[in-house]
């Protein structure tokens, strides 16, 4: 199974690079310790003009460096050590720099693919070095959204890794504790996504250099919960 395959014939996968910018400029849904979740109500846009693969990294990889912040643009230099599963999947790349922006871009029929709900991956190698350890967590990633799908709200999802795992704790690089742990997570995550919950985030001061407090701990979102008209209070999926 490659990165870009998923377990479920009701959750599609975003390719282009320009959904993952349209998706990481909103604020993170939902984070814990290692993830985060962004969602975007709308389809996928129209797959055109190729161009170089590496012009396409960059713009994902811009995306990601401001997705932390809730209100920054997408605008911030960045690495090209990022993993979304696409490299394998787009040989010559799907994304026109030139295009305007998302907001005057056409989106996808509702009915191309017969999907209602997208999943896109983010697994930075600076947060998992180790090939073997990307490849375990996005595996996590795919079974637990794919088991959470049809509970899930329409549009666009992307789950990225925000922090990395314990070295210490985790010394091996695609353990079973590892696979655990992080399925864990995401099963906690999901399951507050399906109930509609998203994380209260407080707004980074201007000019703050960074999301931590003057004592070095990052601060803890407080989550708010808002579930939908009828969803169960016990919602909840199991991968």
């Amino acid at each position: 199974m490659t990165a870009g395959d998923l377990d479920s014939s009701l959750l599609g996968r975003i390719v282009r690079p320009a959904d993952y910018v349209r998706v990481l400029a909103t604020p993170m849904r939902l984070r814990s310790p290692h993830f985060a979740v962004h969602h975007l109500v709308g389809r996928p846009l129209p797959l055109k003009r190729p161009i170089a693969r590496a012009v396409a990294t960059s713009e994902v990889a811009t995306a990601v460096e401001g997705a932390d912040s809730v209100h920054a643009p997408v605008t911030a230099s960045l690495s090209t050590e990022l993993s979304t599963g696409l490299t394998s999947q787009l040989p010559t790349g799907v994304d026109d720099p030139q295009d305007p922006g998302p907001s005057a871009l056409v989106e996808t029929p509702r009915s191309f693919g017969g999907f209602d709900r997208w999943l896109g991956l983010v697994v930075p190698k600076r947060h998992a070095k180790r090939a073997v350890t990307r490849t375990l967590v996005k595996r996590q990633i795919r079974n637990v959204a794919a088991a959470c799908a049809p509970q899930l709200e329409p549009g666009l999802w992307v789950v990225r890794q925000r922090s990395p795992f314990d070295a210490k704790q985790f010394p091996s690089a695609a353990s079973d504790a590892l696979k655990e742990a992080a399925r864990t997570e995401l099963r906690a995550l999901f399951d507050r996504a399906v109930r509609g919950e998203r994380d209260r985030i407080k707004p980074r001061p201007p000019g703050e250099p960074s999301s931590k407090g003057r004592s070095g701990k990052s601060a803890r979102p407080g989550p708010t919960k808002s579930v939908p008209p009828g969803a169960a209070e016990d919602s909840s999926c199991a991968a």
